[in-house]
């Protein structure tokens, strides 16, 4: 593991471990196998595949499907020649693939298995793309080509596009570099942090969605350290507990799904000593739900990580040693920066405020995004000059350097681990003809930690029913951020410039709360 701490691209880690580990496993998908001396031949097969395609570097292609092992082995391969993969959301509405498919400008389609039809409806509506490929027709294609060499992509050069919702409605694509998902790894060893080390009987479950850093993150997590990955199409309970039968040593989680896994009938006949590594994310553990786990996985550690897709994933980590099952005051923080990673908290003029004081965390290191795809202004407003990042979350530090985080600046909603920002909701739900305004809010949530509540206004000598408002949201946005419940109200509090005053309408919902997250 040491000897590749230096390692910044793909190309470097398909030789190492092609060679030092070629008969190991890297990919387990159900019953089927590959070995990483197979993935290295492969991600040459797919480079001539694309090679055949006319995908060039720089080019995009996109993934629409649930996670499989032909996604990571065609991102990977891809990344090694300087092909940037963007993975869409399977849970989108296919207005939302749409947009994003044009924003790509990709041509080629890679559509996951039961997704064929989906994504070839979508060409009505991006018509750049010029090639749909079935997942079982893309993997016999790529079988037949020969393995070409190839010219390797750098550190610098693009491997990812991510998107994240967008506060205007629409999402924003953040791209990646390779140095990004491997420019931590070195400080992290030189530091001795234990969770950095791998052995090589190791093996981490990727059930988080691909379209997320906290699924494709994990992928390449297992990649770069040599280890076998266990790839499910989604997470389920069943298939969680299935993965720690097979050997899984680490997994991450949103608090939500650790409930749902540790409460399943099947969990207390599960043996879970191989398993290590419980990290979690997306929001704070309860105390009372650490407990439960502890109890059910008495020998796995518990870290909280905090990131965001614009950092690549994980920046903060709240350790095992802080984890205290009678409760303590860093539990409520999201833990301490990782090592090469700088936090600072800041005022909006982005000046450093005193420890103890609520600003927005700021950060840098080289997890930071290269940019927004093709928007400049976006990404001036999110990153400076100097490198450094503005989160849109509010917190202070503690004199320690812990970052408790307070509320979100940006009105996100997380709920479930999944990231809702008003505006899109409430644009899907403008137009319902009861309908005069509508404000989006998050309000607690004890399963998913925060439930999306529409706050609606009727038209004059109308009559809202709430079922037709979340029948007319679900027709037009995915699933998770049409709302649970709607308050119809008589106006919506605005300040003096007219802007809507969401944090009042939250406030009754949250007044029992310790702090605005859940």
């Amino acid at each position: 593991m040491r000897e590749t701490s230096g390692f910044a691209t793909f190309d470097e880690f398909f030789h190492h471990w092609s060679h030092q580990r070629g008969d190991a496993i890297a990919h387990q998908e159900g019953d089927r196998t590959t070995t990483f001396a197979e993935m290295e031949v492969r991600s040459r097969q797919i480079a001539a595949f694309l090679g055949e395609l006319g995908v060039n570097k720089g080019d995009r292609i996109a993934w629409i499907g649930k996670n499989a092992d032909l996604y990571f082995q065609i991102f990977y391969a891809a990344a090694r020649i300087g092909v940037v993969m963007a993975p869409i959301g399977w849970r989108l509405a296919p207005a939302e693939m749409a947009y994003i498919l044009n924003d790509t400008g990709a041509r080629v389609v890679f559509a996951g298995n039961g997704f064929g039809d989906v994504v070839r409806d979508l060409r009505a509506l991006a018509p750049r793309v010029t090639h749909v490929l079935d997942e079982e027709a893309a993997g016999e294609a790529i079988a037949g080509c020969p393995a070409i060499a190839i010219t390797p992509a750098g550190p610098d050069d693009a491997a990812l596009q991510l998107y994240t919702s967008g506060t205007t409605g629409h999402p924003k694509g953040a791209v990646l570099c390779q140095r990004n998902f491997f420019g931590l790894r070195k400080p992290a060893l030189d530091a001795g942090l234990p969770w950095a080390e791998w052995s090589d009987d190791e093996a981490i479950l990727v059930c988080m969605p691909c379209a997320h850093i906290g699924g494709t993150g994990l992928g390449v997590m297992a990649f770069s350290g040599g280890v076998r990955a266990i790839i499910q199409s989604e997470f389920s309970a069943e298939g969680a507990l299935a993965g720690v039968a097979q050997g899984i040593t680490r997994f991450f989680i949103v608090p939500a799904a650790l409930q749902m896994l540790i409460q399943h009938p099947l969990a207390q006949q599960t043996d879970f000593s191989r398993l290590r590594y419980v990290l979690y994310g997306a929001a704070p553990i309860p105390l009372d739900l650490l407990r439960e786990a502890v109890t059910t996985i008495p020998n796995a550690q518990f870290m909280q990580c905090y990131g965001m897709t614009e950092t690549t994933g994980t920046i903060c980590v709240l350790p095992p040693w802080d984890h205290d099952m009678a409760g303590n005051a860093r539990m409520r923080s999201a833990g301490h920066a990782v090592p090469g990673v700088e936090i600072r908290i800041v005022d909006g003029a982005g000046r450093e405020v005193p420890r103890g004081t609520v600003g927005e965390i700021s950060t840098r290191s080289s997890n930071n995004m290269l940019h927004y795809w093709n928007l400049p202004d976006a990404t001036a407003k999110t990153m400076d000059g100097e490198g450094w990042v503005r989160t849109g979350d509010a917190a202070y530090m503690d004199d320690d350097g812990y970052v408790f985080i307070q509320d979100r600046i940006k009105d996100m909603i997380i709920t479930g681990g999944e990231n809702v920002y008003p505006a899109e909701v409430e644009s899907a739900i403008y137009g319902h003809p009861d309908i005069a305004e509508v404000a989006v809010i998050g309000v607690p949530d004890a399963r998913w930690g925060e439930a999306v509540k529409a706050c609606v206004v009727p038209r004059p000598g109308h009559t809202i029913d709430p079922d037709s408002v979340i029948a007319w949201a679900r027709a037009r946005i995915a699933g998770f951020k049409v709302p649970k419940s709607i308050d119809v109200i008589d106006a919506l509090p605005r300040n003096p410039t007219g802007k809507i005053m969401r944090r009042s309408l939250r406030e009754p919902y949250w007044a029992a709360m310790e702090r605005q997250v859940n």
